[in-house]
């Protein structure tokens, strides 16, 4: 079920709860949306300008569909537009499809190498829904938890993360699901160090996946 309420808006941002997404009004009805209800607490808000969706800790979330990347560059503006008014941290979600495939490497010069962002390339609106609901629950987990513990509840994440990170450059099937053991979850790979990477595997491919996760 989801609700629609008026939260503060300071500083070009939203008060989220953990365990809770803000999604903006315009998300009402999709396929996200749906996916997203009963997995998390999804609140619709029409005042997020340039956002699609905020989590807590100050993250938020920028959908690229295969239509906005088809229809131009209009993509781009609002990503640059994000990047220098906001001070929220951002992940840029592109989806990636046959059709949508060519833009692909201009969309990740942009988002990676020219604006600093994450960039996570999912196949439909289902696995977008998938990464979402795993960066709130980790976030979730994390708030007062005992660092110590944090490693060991580390799980072997859903087919479409798991799907996700393979599409890192360098990353297989293999490689992908030793990340995610080890890590636990997206969330944690986009903010370890090189050298944490390197221990998994090797230096290699983890200066590939440091270059394109890098925030």
């Amino acid at each position: 079920m989801t609700t629609k309420v008026n939260f503060p808006v300071t500083a070009g941002s939203i008060v989220v709860p953990y365990g809770h997404v803000i999604g903006n009004e315009k998300w009402r009805g999709s396929e996200v949306a749906q996916r997203l209800q009963g997995k998390v607490r999804l609140i619709f808000e029409d005042g997020l300008g340039l956002v699609d969706f905020h989590l807590p800790n100050r993250t938020c979330i920028l959908f690229i569909s295969e239509a906005d990347l088809v229809a131009g560059d209009e993509f781009k503006r609002r990503l640059v537009r994000f990047r220098k008014a906001s001070s929220l941290r951002g992940i840029v979600i592109v989806e990636k499809t046959q059709i949508s495939d060519q833009y692909y490497l201009g969309v990740q010069k942009l988002v990676v190498l020219e604006l600093g962002m994450v960039l996570l390339p999912v196949a439909n609106q289902g696995e977008a829904s998938q990464l979402i609901i795993q960066l709130v629950r980790e976030q979730s987990r994390d708030h007062g938890a005992n660092p110590f513990l944090r490693k060991q509840r580390a799980q072997l994440a859903e087919p479409a993360v798991l799907q996700t990170v393979q599409q890192i450059p360098g990353v297989g099937k293999t490689k992908a699901l030793l990340l995610l053991q080890q890590f636990g979850s997206i969330h944690r790979l986009c903010n370890v160090s090189i050298n944490e990477l390197e221990e998994v595997v090797g230096q290699t491919v983890a200066q590939r996946i440091y270059t394109f996760l890098r925030s």
